[in-house]
């Protein structure tokens, strides 16, 4: 049976106990610290839906969760903003305002705002709020009739506001909830999101099987705005809209401090999705890199996605017995930080997602890893140049972007 039918079938409750490495089909030594245990925050997605690609470590430990919820840690475990920061080489202190990244996401997170303050004082960021006019959450009419709460998708929530935050402290944050996870309902709230004045970026944390544009193209098709997709978690395996003509697919690496000028060392993450698309057409900068692809080719850039070594999130809807501060990892980690990456840059009108193919000279190339083992092996092993899982590689400041 494919490991998805088979994490299917256990169900996610069952994933508590299953060492992280073994989501993604890649042996264990090929992560850059030690296996951590995690859980999916979303079920696996049927067809014409997406899941979310987030996963929260279950073995973090403290002493400040609620009673009858299972502890967090005091201090916040995982990288926050001046790490992430100082990793990607970016001008967060200078760039950014006046622009807005959307995050979309499934369902409703009632805690949303108050979990983004949290963070955002827990790091001494700047207050993001409606009250200022930093924030807004809307549903996928740009209305406030919120969809119902779902305690997994408002972990991805927060997340994706955590990780703009930490990228770009000075954007101001659009959320949009769509009303259930269907690729029809998600695309609406992305098509809202591009309608909504003074956004320049938005970032799309889910998937699903492989797809069409034919079908669905037209939600993600936005010039002059980046839109990024989390390649996925589960390895080798296209995943839509990673898989659109019209987004940036986000892959996944570990990230580690090491002894180098950079400060830092990244190998493929031995879950990050990569892969060929079965129906859409390669991007025309792909053409010089040798892909393998006979059409489009996941992933195109990367970040952080290792739950090993993950970031640090805030999140005050109980959920699966998780709740307040926690360390996540997963392409929809990686996803809303190059979103945000994007609107530090500040070029979104003038380009399109060719544009890093054309300016992979300022990436870090990501060269050691792999996330199984493919029959064409840079879909699955990393390389210099493009690769699968990391694509031309992670952000060396934004000049890429």
């Amino acid at each position: 049976m494919h490991l998805r039918a088979r994490l299917s079938a256990l169900g996610i409750a069952a994933l508590a106990a299953i060492p992280l490495t073994v989501l993604g089909p890649a042996a264990a030594s090929h992560a850059a610290a030690s296996p951590a245990k995690a859980v999916r925050s979303c079920t696996t997605a049927k067809a014409g839906y997406a899941s979310c690609q987030a996963l929260v470590r279950t073995d973090v430990t403290g002493t400040v969760a609620p009673a009858g919820a299972k502890p967090d840690a005091a201090t916040p475990s995982g990288f926050g903003p001046a790490d992430l920061q100082s990793a990607y080489n970016l001008p967060s202190a200078t760039a950014g305002s006046g622009r807005t990244v959307a995050i979309v996401d499934a369902y409703d997170d009632p805690t949303a705002e108050a979990d983004l303050g949290v963070y955002r004082s827990q790091f001494g960021l700047p207050a993001c709020t409606t009250a200022n006019g930093c924030f807004k959450k809307v549903d996928q009419n740009g209305g406030t009739s919120y969809p119902r709460k779902d305690g997994g998708w408002a972990q991805e929530i927060s997340l994706d506001l955590d990780m703009v935050s930490a990228i770009c402290p000075n954007c101001h944050i659009l959320l949009v909830e769509a009303s259930s996870s269907s690729f029809a309902n998600l695309g609406a709230a992305v098509n809202r999101a591009a309608a909504t004045p003074g956004v320049v970026a938005i970032s799309n944390s889910y998937g699903g099987s492989d797809a069409s544009d034919a079908t669905y193209g037209s939600y993600y098709n936005h010039p002059g705005i980046a839109v990024t997709a989390s390649s996925g978690d589960n390895g080798y395996g296209a995943s839509y809209p990673a898989s659109s003509h019209y987004v940036t697919a986000v892959g996944g690496t570990s990230l580690s401090k090491a002894s180098t000028s950079r400060g830092w060392s990244e190998t493929a993450w031995s879950g990050a999705g990569s892969g060929c698309s079965a129906y859409n057409t390669a991007l025309s900068g792909q053409a010089s890199f040798g892909t393998g692809c006979a059409k489009r080719a996941e992933a195109d850039v990367s970040a952080v996605a290792n739950p090993s070594t993950g970031v640090a999130v805030y999140d005050s809807t109980a959920y699966q017995g998780y709740v307040g501060w926690m360390v996540f990892g997963g392409t929809s980690v990686s996803s809303p930080v190059i979103a945000s990456v994007y609107a530090l840059a500040g070029n979104t009108g003038s380009i399109d997602n060719n544009y890093p193919y054309t300016h992979s000279s300022s990436l870090n190339d990501v060269t050691s890893g792999s996330n199984g083992s493919c029959t064409t092996s840079q879909w699955c092993t990393a390389r210099t140049g493009w690769d699968g899982p990391t694509g031309l590689g992670t952000p060396n400041g934004v000049g890429a972007f």
